[in-house]
């Protein structure tokens, strides 16, 4: 049985998602159906790029634990509301201190804060926040915390949108990864009331977050594929400056170089290191061995399910639309 089919019926079975929503998530070839459907129910909606700066004025949070999270699993995205007038900020939750090239953790700590503010300069994100949290350790810290400096921060930038982890994966087993998403999703809905943290209404005022972009490892129930297409080098390009790490950087030449040493070449990494690295993240990293390196489907053929060239998945909400206004605004009498 495939992973797939084994995954849908699982979560089928468990209840996650009703049979009709795994056909539409599953197995829509080129346009599925429902295209246009509100993002509240079980359908898929098929974000593309939109002309203009309809963003401006908006603020993006990217949120973390790693350098290479977002790159790996959401740059494409965050490039494309960049270019559509979002001003974003970077937020890290951890230190970094546990993974990534270096002879200690505190040059492993160093080199991976130079990827994090490369991968930020690349994107053209206006500025970095690290919390600092011990690497792989989240868990042993009190998401209270975590929480209230992340509530200020949504206050003191104002931000609209998030993209970050999806606090309702079943399949994530780092823990900085699950509990930043469960931090993050908290902040965000008490981050708009003035009963929680009021101590930082002498500073900031309360502000709510209005739309998430939440991405995961592995298997996903998603209701929103963004359209990549005219992002996917700046997303390589994104990967390319996480040197520190192992599947991006310059993961092209380094395997370029080793195959020269056993006599051998592979043509798609070209002739030249840039070349090699651009090429090996775009064409191996987020393709052909993307569910090695990331756990994820290619994103290539994410967007061929969906008649797309490039795409990216996410379990997405925006703001909430109100009923009633409607009905009001249907039935109400001058009086």
């Amino acid at each position: 049985m495939k992973r797939r089919n084994f995954i849908e019926k699982s979560m089928i079975m468990g209840g996650l998602i009703t049979p009709a929503a795994a056909m539409s998530s599953f197995n829509a070839p080129g346009k599925p159906e429902n295209e246009q459907g509100p993002a509240d129910k079980e359908e898929i909606f098929i974000e593309r790029p939109a002309e203009g700066r309809p963003h401006e004025g908006k603020v993006l949070a990217v949120i973390q634990a790693h350098c290479d999270d977002v790159p790996y699993w959401a740059a494409g995205t965050v490039a494309k509301l960049l270019h559509e007038g979002y001003t974003g900020y970077l937020i890290r939750t951890t230190n970094d201190e546990a993974a990534g090239r270096g002879n200690s953790p505190g040059e492993i700590i160093l080199n991976n804060d130079e990827s994090n503010r490369a991968f930020a300069r690349v994107m053209g994100l206006k500025q970095v926040y690290d919390l600092g949290y011990r690497n792989h350790r989240m868990d042993e810290n009190n998401i209270q915390e975590i929480k209230g400096r992340l509530i200020f921060l949504f206050r003191l930038l104002k931000v609209n949108t998030i993209v970050s982890f999806d606090p309702w994966d079943h399949y994530e087993e780092n823990p900085d990864h699950y509990v930043t998403a469960r931090a993050v999703e908290a902040a965000r809905w008490m981050s708009g009331a003035r009963a929680n943290y009021p101590e930082q209404l002498d500073v900031v005022q309360a502000h709510s977050v209005t739309e998430r972009y939440y991405y995961a490892r592995g298997p996903q129930v998603f209701n929103r594929v963004v359209d990549i297409s005219n992002f996917i080098d700046r997303k390589v390009e994104a990967n390319m400056a996480v040197w520190s790490q192992g599947a991006g950087g310059n993961a092209g030449s380094r395997l370029r170089n080793r195959l020269a040493e056993e006599g051998k070449k592979l043509p798609i990494l070209g002739d030249d290191d840039r070349t090699a690295d651009f090429n090996y993240i775009k064409h191996i990293m987020l393709d052909k061995n993307s569910q090695a390196l990331r756990g994820v489907p290619s994103d290539r053929e994410t967007g061929e399910m969906y008649g797309l060239e490039w795409a990216e998945k996410f379990r997405y909400f925006g703001p909430r639309h109100s009923t009633l206004d409607d009905y009001i605004s249907k039935n109400a009498v001058e009086i």
